[in-house]
């Protein structure tokens, strides 16, 4: 039995006939940019995040960078982020012009260490960018509190954290404004790519409107040199209806986290962490091992899809060569990169294709 990574055609063969009925609905219309259905989709998500906007776009490093650019954040500006991250973390703070200033982790949950966070601030700080990873949320309190006492803004990255819960509260309101990414693999996915941003900042809010629609509130005339980003009727309406089972896919997902934190014995593998706090969504289920190749390349001759996320930090990534980093610089992050695999998982696994990876998992450690 092959088990993939993600089976990103199950969700549309279960939502089949509303995803069917979604798409003649737009098609039907005659309108595909920034009408009623990105319109509707941007008031559910918004009450769904319990933030008081949400503002479709046309990805979630947009999302992401027209927050910094809403913010007036620039060059000469530091944004904290994370050491280990994907690289559209970084992205967005430097297509704004400003500079990363990486932070390495919390050793257990792999995001961003509050306790790391104050000593990485200068008087060029504006932001802190955290990141809420594998769908498991960051320690939000105390990272208010420092960016309370120096002035700086919160911007969560929720590209893996659709519905997670940090003592209670959603992501997408648990900073000053949050980035959405909604790529198929998302546990929230168009079928297409997608973003939002989320907030309760009124200025913030309208400023996106318009920097996403060419900086441009009423059509040729341009208050703002924006950009072309929008996220369009046919994804939103698609979005509008997986929306409605977010909830419920990310419950299956829980269960099969469950199942796998309960049956591998394997003791030298580090498990995931999870702090009594949060409520993750489990986007990624992350192992750690120090036989990572071996492992997986064992599992992938036996059929089982697993993915390394990520192999590169981006402070040892070319692009960010500028930056000076050199090998060492981020220790925690480095080793990560070199020790993490992720399982499959997703709400369209079924228990018996769990039970088959932890018994392989399990024999291949052993036998290693």
């Amino acid at each position: 039995m092959n088990i993939p990574f993600l089976d990103l055609k199950a969700p549309y063969i279960e939502l089949k006939d509303e995803l069917d009925a979604a798409y003649r609905r737009v098609m039907e219309s005659g309108w595909y940019i920034l009408g009623t259905e990105v319109e509707a989709f941007e008031a559910e998500f918004a009450a769904y995040c319990e933030s008081k906007y949400c503002i479709g776009v046309a990805n979630g490093l947009d999302a992401l960078h027209l927050i910094v650019r809403a913010y007036g954040i620039g060059p000469g500006d530091e944004v904290i982020v994370p050491s280990n991250t994907y690289i559209a973390t970084w992205l967005a703070v430097t297509h704004a012009g400003a500079t990363p200033v990486p932070v390495e982790p919390d050793v257990r949950t792999y995001n961003i260490d509050p306790a790391k966070i104050e000593q990485a601030i200068t008087p060029k700080t504006k932001a802190i960018m955290v990141v809420h990873l594998y769908g498991q949320t960051a320690d939000m309190d105390p990272i208010n509190v420092i960016a309370q006492k120096h002035g700086l803004k919160v911007i969560e990255d929720c590209a893996q954290a659709h519905g997670a819960r940090y003592k209670d509260r959603r992501t997408g309101s648990l900073g000053d404004a949050a980035g959405f990414s909604f790529y198929p693999g998302k546990n929230l996915g168009a079928i297409g790519d997608g973003g939002a941003v989320t907030t309760n900042d009124d200025i913030l809010a309208e400023r996106i409107s318009v920097l996403r629609n060419y900086g441009s509130k009423v059509k040729y005339i341009n208050d703002l040199k924006g950009y072309n980003s929008r996220l369009d009727e046919l994804q939103a309406a698609f979005l509008r209806v997986k929306l409605s089972r977010l909830d419920e896919w990310n419950e299956r997902r829980r269960l099969v986290a469950q199942q796998y934190l309960t049956n591998i014995c394997a003791n030298t593998l580090k498990l995931p962490y999870v702090a009594e706090k949060v409520d993750p969504v489990w986007h990624l289920f992350v192992i750690r091992t120090g036989i990572r190749q071996q492992l997986q390349d064992k599992l992938y001759a036996d059929g089982i899809g697993t993915l390394v996320h990520y192999p590169i930090p981006p402070h040892r990534q070319e692009a960010y060569n500028e930056l000076g980093f050199s090998s060492g610089a981020f220790p925690l992050a480095e080793k990560m990169a070199l020790e993490t695999l992720s399982l499959p998982i997703g709400p369209h696994m079924d228990a018996m294709a769990v039970d088959r990876v932890v018994a392989l998992v399990d024999a291949i450690i052993e036998n290693v």
